[in-house]
């Protein structure tokens, strides 16, 4: 079955746009003039992934995302007209795993949504590498890369995004070894990296504060000036 998606777009034009080069390539979509419908089309349908615009009528498309980021587990791709990096930054901060500016050519949102797509099959699936069938201790948590999953000292399930799943899990896996920005793309997305390498620390940041590790004293990720990044905890295969 192809995949399901969903547009929140109030211009008329744009949304038509989105909806006829989707639809073109194969997928099944649902398009919406505002925010209104959201929590309705994701809880009816199986929905893959959300184009959210953040000038919308009704709702800041930065609050719809965040909702759908805390209720969902869907790749987000925002859509605006805003083309300053502390929008770009914000927006990846909230949870959206692509942010698209206006105007856009309908073949880099095809791109952007098969690469969203892509990350987060693999994420959900893991790999054929036996590296993948392992679990993994380090400090008080435990990742389990067969679920692709991590929890704390008390067993409570700590929530990740695909991208900051990812992320950990080449950490974890490369611990005591310094990872540039592009090793961490390049471990991270494969060849679908991001065009810019400012996504890494954004999630970097939002990772640190999910495990509660402080930039300053870091126990986890240390970060290493002009160089990168490097998981400094005692990692244990169990």
């Amino acid at each position: 079955m192809n995949k399901h998606l969903a547009i929140v777009e109030d211009d008329p034009g744009v949304r038509a746009v989105l909806e006829k080069c989707l639809t073109g390539d194969g997928y099944q979509v649902t398009a919406l003039p505002s925010g209104a419908g959201v929590k309705h089309a994701l809880s009816k349908n199986e929905i893959a992934l959300v184009i959210v615009d953040i000038g919308l009528p009704d709702i800041d498309g930065l609050t719809l995302t965040r909702r759908i980021r805390e209720e969902h587990d869907v790749g987000i791709i925002i859509l605006s007209g805003r083309r300053e990096l502390t929008d770009r930054v914000v927006g990846l901060e909230i949870g959206a795993d692509d942010y698209i500016t206006k105007p856009f050519e309908p073949r880099e949102v095809l791109a952007r949504v098969r690469s969203v797509l892509r990350r987060n099959e693999r994420s959900r699936n893991g790999g054929a590498n036996s590296e993948k069938h392992a679990r993994y201790s380090f400090n008080e948590f435990t990742i389990d890369l067969t679920s692709q999953t991590v929890h704390d000292a008390d067993q409570i399930l700590v929530t990740l995004t695909s991208g900051e799943y990812k992320l950990l899990e080449a950490f974890v896996t490369h611990a005591n070894r310094v990872l540039t920005r592009e090793q961490l793309m390049e471990l991270v997305y494969v060849q679908d990296a991001a065009a810019f390498d400012r996504s890494i620390d954004v999630r970097i940041g939002r990772l640190r504060r999910k495990l509660r590790d402080n930039a300053e004293t870091p126990r986890i990720i240390k970060t290493v000036r002009n160089s990168g990044y490097i998981c400094v905890a005692k990692v244990t295969r169990l």
